[in-house]
């Protein structure tokens, strides 16, 4: 039997504008569906894990799919995607594991879908040996997070290290990093789920963000820097009224208490019932102190900024 690791870090949208349509006509390809929009990775992974066992041709092919020790298969929809398109060239009967498992919750605006494609895809061109480029692994997590409906931007943004402005939609990407101090610690909490798919589909929704998202990335590209990108992050959760569309009240009382305090900033993982700080070490007690006072619906977690574009494959 093979085996392989993948880990792939964690992303924070701050912001996006769908871009799934030029002059009112909706693109049929999804290779160029996608966001503008800015956002960061973390220093906290997602880890794929997949075992591959060649089998005798007397015997069925079998595929299953964990998530964070879970058997989901054929609804891991975007790793179970990937999975159909390696394999469906084989000319041998398999057995293959692919074991999917997250620093940050899964459905809570932390990248988990492009984590697991982007796991799956450079996990499964090692073992079967499908020789794709760098290009070609990126192009197809892109596609199947756009054809499932988990994602639009997060694997170009995780392609691109660091803090990175999102300047077109699609594929291939176009990032334009955003300088960080090494400092800056990154505390997150979590309220819980909401499902991507769910949110691209409300036609409102859907509407102001591209409005509040194009608005968002104009500002940022004059003055790209940390302190505007969370500001503007901030605003953009405004501008679209995500906050009362998806009746999110906890989240809003959690942004205005965390804002009062000497920080860099504050706002809402796109998408998830999440928020993101940015503080330094002199304020990090205190802002413990307000997300302290929000336990025990409130789950906590403290990363920093990954800036390295490379993923760390371990082969067994």
């Amino acid at each position: 039997m093979k085996k392989v690791i993948v880990k792939v870090p964690h992303r924070i949208s701050g912001f996006f504008e769908i871009v799934d349509e030029i002059n009112g006509i909706k693109i049929k390809n999804p290779e160029n569906i996608g966001s503008r929009g800015a956002g960061f990775n973390l220093n906290s992974f997602g880890t794929t894990e997949i075992h591959l066992k060649e089998l005798d041709d007397k015997f069925e092919p079998n595929c299953q799919i964990y998530i964070n020790n879970e058997e989901l298969n054929e609804k891991a929809e975007t790793s179970n995607y990937i999975l159909k398109y390696c394999l469906k060239d084989l000319d041998y009967s398999y057995d293959i594991q692919v074991f999917h498992n997250f620093d940050l919750p899964v459905g809570c605006g932390f990248g988990a879908s492009g984590c697991g494609a982007l796991g799956c895809i450079y996990g499964l061109n090692y073992l079967l040996n499908l020789g794709l480029s760098p290009f070609e692994k990126g192009k197809l997590a892109h596609i199947a997070e756009v054809v499932n409906r988990t994602g639009l931007g997060t694997v170009c943004g995780q392609l691109g290290g660091g803090l990175s402005i999102l300047l077109e939609p699609g594929y291939p990407c176009s990032c334009k990093p955003v300088k960080v101090p090494d400092e800056v610690i990154v505390v997150c909490g979590s309220y819980g789920a909401i499902h991507t798919k769910s949110i691209l589909n409300d036609p409102q929704l859907n509407k102001n963000i591209k409005v509040a998202g194009k608005k968002a990335l104009i500002s940022l590209i004059k003055e790209p820097n940390l302190q505007k990108f969370v500001k503007i992050s901030h605003q953009f959760v405004l501008d679209s009224n995500i906050l009362s569309i998806l009746n999110l009240s906890e989240i809003r009382q959690l942004l205005s208490d965390v804002n009062k305090l000497d920080i860099i900033g504050a706002s809402m993982n796109q998408l998830g019932r999440s928020i993101f700080i940015f503080c330094n070490k002199d304020s990090e007690k205190e802002v413990h102190e307000v997300l302290n006072s929000y336990k025990p619906h409130l789950k906590t977690f403290i990363s920093s900024i990954n800036q390295n574009k490379s993923f760390f494959m371990i082969t067994k």
